[in-house]
């Protein structure tokens, strides 16, 4: 398996472009590590390196998986996340530990965490939907990147109309966070579940509209009317 990830590592390297690495470490707040180049690129070097990963074993993905997300580079974080939903049919309840581990040591960036959270632990909750208790305790971290995982990780699912309370209670307990990256993430996942919940999605913003920072609440009515984004606005 070494040889595989060393194989990995030298095609990032050889793709790598100077411009986009140094556009991306100016788009972002915090510090990244990253090769540079468009996501399209990483997603076709996972795709070419899948026929050698899908016949290994789940313990042997995951342990490459964690090699990659280790190494900080968030390209490598992204060949994993292009593997990981890929075998869905194989998670276990248990695995959502090591989804928690690899989210509380190696998620550094909001990227990272939409793109681990919004299939592979997404897919996980809609396979195990009783474990979606752990979400509400992430809610509650003091880590923001498991904080706003507790939200993105149902934006799938709340396109599809499922978890409404749940949805509800982790924006409630997320309301006041200060964190503005943790405000957009529980903003999205209401504005996902808008989708299919309009009439209550915005029932619940008009409710907390004096309370909820404005960054959460205008991307949880984005997808609405302006009649109705102005009602929640109170305007």
């Amino acid at each position: 398996m070494n040889n595989l990830i060393e194989k990995i590592k030298k095609e990032l390297s050889e793709n790598a472009d100077e411009k986009i690495r140094d556009g991306a470490k100016r788009y972002f707040k915090e510090p990244i590590k990253v090769y540079g180049m468009k996501n399209a690129v990483a997603e076709g070097i996972a795709k070419k390196y899948w026929p050698e990963v899908k016949g290994l074993s789940k313990q042997e993905v995951f342990a490459l998986s964690e090699e990659l997300f280790s190494s900080g580079y968030m390209e490598e974080a992204f060949v994993s996340c292009v593997w990981l939903p890929k075998m869905a049919k194989q998670f276990e309840p248990e695995d959502l530990k090591v989804f928690e581990k690899w989210i509380d040591k190696y998620i550094d960036n909001w990227a990272k965490c939409d793109t681990f959270c919004n299939h592979t632990v997404g897919d996980f909750i809609m396979k195990f939907p009783k474990k979606v208790g752990v979400l509400k305790k992430w809610a509650k971290s003091k880590n923001r990147w498991m904080k706003r995982a507790a939200a993105v990780t149902l934006i799938v699912p709340a396109r599809k109309g499922l978890f409404l309370d749940d949805i509800f209670e982790i924006a409630d307990t997320l309301l006041l966070d200060s964190d503005d990256l943790v405000q957009k993430g529980y903003g999205w996942m209401l504005k996902a579940a808008s989708q299919a919940h309009q009439e209550e999605i915005l029932q619940f913003v008009i409710e907390r509209k004096d309370r909820m920072p404005r960054t959460a609440l205008r991307y949880a009515i984005e997808k609405m009317s302006p009649a109705l984004r102005k009602k929640a606005m109170g305007k």
